[in-house]
């Protein structure tokens, strides 16, 4: 059970809406796996040596936020995609597919099909349209104040939501290789997390982001190959002999098992593929290029490394069921899986390359924690230091060295807050945090980022109170779910039947954004409506946009 605890806290770190396991129960020292430290202190080691090199070249605003539009496509790509690949996706999703089957993909399918979304309708435009964040874009034609509060609320409250559930997941998984005490855990997440934002910016995060994600993709690439070795490279053999094995038989090769009903299967792809598209951390990646056709190409290089990692995951799953659920090594005495079946590629990682092997996935892991929180650490700096700061408070008159003792000031105060948080919510449930960031991503900062760069009639107000309805629908549904009113709050039934509310409160922010918007006869509405063709077309080519050529 112990073990079983530790692993759903490591999910759920990293995990939108993965699983919704109480995290309860005080954790026991564990035998310290000293191959496992040595692989994370040499990580750790090696990206503080690349914060110092990245602390000398941040020189201006634009250095710390965006690294200078000094990264490449490809590199951004690899980042986007070490952003994205959680050590949910890894333990989790093969997870599914070990207990599940053929199911377990559709969390791999609504990951990844807001890509080809953002390649195709959002990346080139926000690269013309903004600069440091995607307010920048939202706000370009609209009220600054207004919709910044609103961008910068939204994306605060996302990181928020997020940066609790790596923190506990960390520290949860800090203490299971370390042996320490969940207090000291957290706090080392927190500096090292602070450490990499502060000195090192942009150019740092992209780095420690570039770095986790290959020795990620290499890790899941090496169990995939010796599986399918052990199949003699054969599909069909492995999904035969998976069959056979398994408990349900033939079930796990048909959908089907995991959604219950068809509203829930929609409102989770709504809230996985848009939410995906509304992620301040994940967008303000693609500021760091040269200009839009460095955008796309980011986006293209992360589409192709993202799904092959998840075609990993699938076969890491399969093979889990083959290597795992037979040998009595991984079983307890009840002839359960040691650790839960979320514990399952851990174990594959042992059966196909042993306690060296095992340390390195385990500290690969930890590294994909501290990468996605140094991410929404930078995110949540700029949000309140450009957005707020610079361009609301100081009517976009703030000096760039008053900007970032602003943004520093924040990385630590966010630092201080993640650490206390981690600590405050230890023992209680944080799935519905990690899914309630993704729906306010995809009910409030996507519906006004899209329209903002599609809608010639949106105005100030409908973006105003369309994308704080979202936002409000989306918070309340998520506190009257099950997964709260009753999983967290003890009540006997939910008061809105669904786990997950992206159907609703994107429905409730796209219907408040265009009726407040056509009904708006006011001047500055007129105004709004007029600058829509400038706008359009410098999202087209480029002109004016900052370091941007047109094509």
């Amino acid at each position: 059970m112990i073990a079983r605890i530790l692993s759903a806290a490591a999910l759920l770190a990293a995990s939108p809406v993965l699983f919704a396991d109480a995290i309860t129960g005080e954790v026991q020292k564990q035998a310290t796996n000293y191959t496992a430290i040595v692989m994370f202190v040499i990580f750790i080691a090696f990206t503080m040596g690349i914060t110092k090199w990245a602390a000398k070249r941040n020189t201006s605003t634009s250095d710390y936020y965006t690294a200078g539009g000094s990264i490449t496509g490809f590199q951004n790509g690899m980042a986007i995609a070490g952003d994205f690949m959680s050590a949910a996706s890894f333990l989790g999703i093969s997870a599914l597919v070990y207990t599940s089957g053929y199911d377990g993909l559709i969390y791999s399918i609504g990951f990844l099909v807001g890509w080809p979304l953002i390649l195709f309708m959002i990346a080139e435009r926000l690269r013309n349209l903004g600069k440091f964040t995607f307010s920048d874009v939202a706000s370009y034609r609209l009220g600054q104040t207004q919709i910044r509060l609103l961008s910068a609320f939204g994306s605060l409250i996302v990181v928020a939501f997020y940066l609790i559930a790596q923190m506990v997941g960390a520290g949860k998984l800090i203490q299971l290789l370390f042996g320490l005490d969940y207090m000291v855990a957290v706090v080392l997440v927190g500096v090292l997390m602070v450490m990499y934002v502060l000195f090192g910016g942009m150019l740092a995060t992209t780095w420690v982001q570039i770095i986790k994600a290959i020795l990620l993709l290499s890790g899941a690439s090496f169990m995939a190959f010796m599986v399918m070795k052990h199949v003699g490279f054969d599909f069909g053999e492995l999904f035969a002999q998976a069959v056979s094995i398994h408990s349900k038989g033939m079930a796990i090769m048909s959908p089907g098992g995991l959604v219950s009903d068809p509203i829930s299967a929609i409102s989770l792809g709504l809230a996985l593929m848009f939410g995906t598209a509304g992620l301040p951390h994940i967008l303000m990646r693609f500021f760091t290029v040269s200009d839009a056709k460095e955008a796309r190409k980011s986006v293209f290089y992360a589409t192709g490394f993202i799904g092959y990692f998840y075609i990993l995951t699938f076969i890491i799953g399969f093979g889990a069921i083959l290597l795992v659920s037979t040998n009595p090594a991984f079983k307890d005495a009840a002839g359960a899986v040691v650790g839960g079946t979320n514990m399952v590629a851990i174990h594959l990682a042992s059966a196909v390359g042993g306690n060296l092997f095992l340390g390195f996935i385990s500290a690969v892991a930890f590294a994909t924690i501290l990468a996605v929180v140094a991410g929404l650490t930078l995110a949540g700096a700029s949000a309140v230091s450009h957005d707020l700061y610079a361009c609301v408070i100081k009517q976009g008159k703030a000096k760039e060295e008053e900007e970032m003792r602003v943004t520093k000031i924040t990385t630590l105060a966010l630092g201080v807050v993640a650490i206390l948080l981690g600590v405050i919510f230890e023992k209680q449930n944080i799935a519905f945090m990690v899914g309630l960031a993704f729906s306010i991503a995809a009910s409030c900062n996507f519906p006004v980022l899209l329209l903002s760069m599609y809608w010639k009639d949106l105005t100030t107000r409908g973006a105003l109170f369309g994308g704080a309805l979202g936002l409000i629908v989306a918070l309340v549904l998520t506190i009257l779910s099950p997964t709260v009113w009753v999983d967290v709050l003890g009540n006997a039934q939910a008061i809105f039947p669904y786990k997950y509310p992206a159907l609703f409160s994107m429905i409730a922010a796209f219907a408040g954004i265009w009726i407040f918007s056509i009904t708006d006869k006011s001047k500055s509405a007129a105004a709004e409506r007029e600058l829509f063709l400038p706008q359009f077309i410098r999202s087209q080519t480029g002109l004016g946009a900052t370091g941007a050529v047109a094509h």
